[in-house]
């Protein structure tokens, strides 16, 4: 690198003190010599903002009026931070002092790198992956998210097996590295998304526009997970599934999104009766909200994001499984990433 890129670590926070109280240190302890560290407050009422400025004067606090998600407040907070790569880091997430300049150089490397992101570890239990991004994101062709090192509920323990940095189809938001010019060109994240697979979202149209996403191993962090809305919250499953149609109408060509999607409320339907099966009725009212919210948007033009430019529907499906990931895990019962043949992935 002939000069150092400034980074600027920026942390969402909504009621979180509990995690800035016990992850800030290790941030603070983050080795690079041109680092800023921002937190972006979603107007908690926890005091966040009061610990900050009586513990950590050296960070700067952007405050939002409202609580504005995920994507929202992040939207807003990076409009007024300037550097060459933000790193979105969740409150939740424990750093090593080494963990920005491996993921740097790798993209420093690659002017076609938009975003990247570093292993992830679960806290809890430091030997596995964690759920949310393990070691890079994958998707198939029904729209299903899926890791290296975690397929559904299925999570592996880290044995060097994925140590080898690659490009991946997306990259977790939980420990995210994108370069500022790319944030600004893709328009940020998708608001109407408010949480929960806005990066799949972004990461897919930064590839729509020729751009890769990447997965560094040298680099390892730990994530606690589940620290604004819990894995059993009705609300999760709400966004979870409404999102995921979203995802595939903006980013696949007209024809194979109206095909995918048709395919998709099949296999929701069944997913609901599963939920009704199994004693969760919220979580199967869920569903069914989904894709009513999602039907009244459907015949809707999207919308161009803000500060950003129309996307091309070019889709570039490398990374994507070219089968029904749901099938091979419960049925054919290929537990691990491993199991899926490499010749069954678009390249």
């Amino acid at each position: 690198m002939n000069s150092t890129p400034k980074v600027a670590i920026v942390i969402l926070n909504w009621n979180g003190l509990k995690h800035l109280q016990k992850f800030l240190p290790s941030v603070m302890a983050s080795n690079w010599p041109n680092l800023s560290v921002v937190v972006g407050d979603n107007a908690s009422t926890d005091n966040s903002v009061g610990f900050l400025q009586a513990e950590y004067p050296q960070v700067r606090i952007i405050r939002n009026d409202a609580n504005y998600g995920f994507t929202g407040g992040y939207n807003r907070v990076l409009q007024q931070v300037e550097a060459d790569y933000y790193i979105l880091l969740n409150s939740d997430i424990e750093v090593t002092p080494g963990w920005i300049k491996p993921v740097i150089t790798l993209m420093e490397q690659d002017v076609t790198v938009a975003a990247a992101a570093p292993k992830i570890r679960s806290w809890q239990q430091k030997t596995h992956f964690e759920h949310a991004g393990a070691a890079g994101g994958f998707i198939d062709s029904y729209g299903y998210p899926f890791c290296r090192g975690r397929i559904f509920y299925e999570v592996e323990e880290d044995k060097g097996q994925y140590d080898d940095s690659g490009e991946v189809f997306w990259a977790s938001g939980a420990a995210l590295f994108i370069r500022k010019k790319c944030w600004d060109a893709v328009g940020g994240f998708d608001e109407r998304f408010f949480a929960h697979m806005e990066e799949i979202d972004l990461c897919w149209r930064l590839k729509n526009m020729n751009y890769r996403v990447m997965y560094c191993a040298e680099s390892e962090v730990y994530h606690v997970g589940g620290g604004t809305l819990d894995k059993e919250n009705p609300f999760k499953t709400y966004l979870n599934f409404r999102n995921n149609l979203l995802l595939l109408k903006k980013n696949l060509p007209f024809g194979r999104s109206v095909l995918t999607i048709t395919l998709r409320f099949w296999l929701d339907l069944l997913a609901s009766i599963r939920f009704m099966n199994e004693g969760k009725r919220k979580d199967a009212w869920a569903v069914s909200r989904a894709h009513r919210n999602f039907v009244r948007t459907l015949f809707m033009r999207e919308k161009t994001l803000p500060r950003g430019k129309a996307i091309p529907h070019h889709s570039t499906l490398y990374g994507m499984y070219k089968h029904n990931i749901v099938w091979d895990f419960f049925v054919k019962k290929k537990k691990y990433f491993s199991d899926l043949p490499q010749e069954d992935f678009y390249r």
